[in-house]
């Protein structure tokens, strides 16, 4: 049995979850754990109202970004091509650490990703994406079957959200969300070292729900708990 994680809505508070441990303080400011939902809010902001601020692409920034990375957010969003993040974001090179798969189903690579992004690049935020229309959340809802077994390795992970009633089953928005919440579960349940981050406060984990022809993103409230192993569906 999964445990409930989100509530969606658009997030109105930017309230840090937790306490950062003494060691981790040089390398995770508090300001950091703050400021890093708001800035992307701020930049879907603008991506909304058709006034994305211009992002350098220029051999200079470049030239800077091979000496290191320092990305504020990392985001794992499905690899739907019309869900770009850093465009989505209105952020430029080397401000996002981006992991992307068909309906943001966690592997065994996903994983040592998001794991890297938090432990190595110490990034404060992590947020799961999803999007309306989703078409591998589409065809788990419809019963889809798809030829291969990693394909249906995709569309097993994802069932495993969908709603208990017929009508939550049935309603693709809800089966979205469901997974957005479902994904978040696996990856602390599966993740000693993500469990390990949110408890003391060094990363915040929230859910997100893209809306296509409107262009913005809706935000659950962060975590408040963190699963234990044991939960696992």
């Amino acid at each position: 049995m999964r445990s409930r994680l989100l509530a969606f809505g658009v997030l109105l508070g930017l309230t840090c979850m937790g306490t950062i441990r003494a060691e981790e303080r040089a390398t995770v400011p508090v300001a950091s754990l703050r400021d890093s939902l708001g800035r992307l809010k701020m930049g879907n902001d603008r991506f909304v109202r058709n006034i994305s601020a211009p992002m350098s692409l220029s051999v200079n920034t470049r030239m800077a970004l091979a000496k290191e990375q320092k990305p504020f957010a990392m985001v794992l969003s499905c690899a739907d091509s019309r869900v770009p993040p850093e465009h989505i974001f209105n952020v430029g090179l080397g401000d996002l650490f981006v992991v992307r798969a068909a309906g943001e189903v966690v592997d065994r690579s996903i994983m040592a990703s998001l794991e890297y992004g938090a432990q190595h690049l110490h990034v404060p935020l992590m947020v799961v994406l999803g999007h309306e229309s989703c078409g591998a959340v589409k065809a788990a809802v419809d019963d889809t079957t798809l030829d291969g077994p990693n394909l249906a390795f995709m569309l097993k992970a994802i069932k495993a959200a969908r709603g208990r009633s017929a009508a939550d089953q049935k309603d693709l928005r809800t089966a979205i969300l469901g997974n957005v919440e479902q994904v978040i579960n696996d990856a602390l349940t599966g993740s000693e070292i993500l469990r390990l981050a949110v408890q003391s406060g060094s990363l915040r984990v929230v859910g997100g729900y893209y809306e296509l022809s409107s262009g913005r993103v809706l935000f659950s409230e962060p975590i408040t708990s963190v699963p234990s192993a044991s939960a696992r569906k």
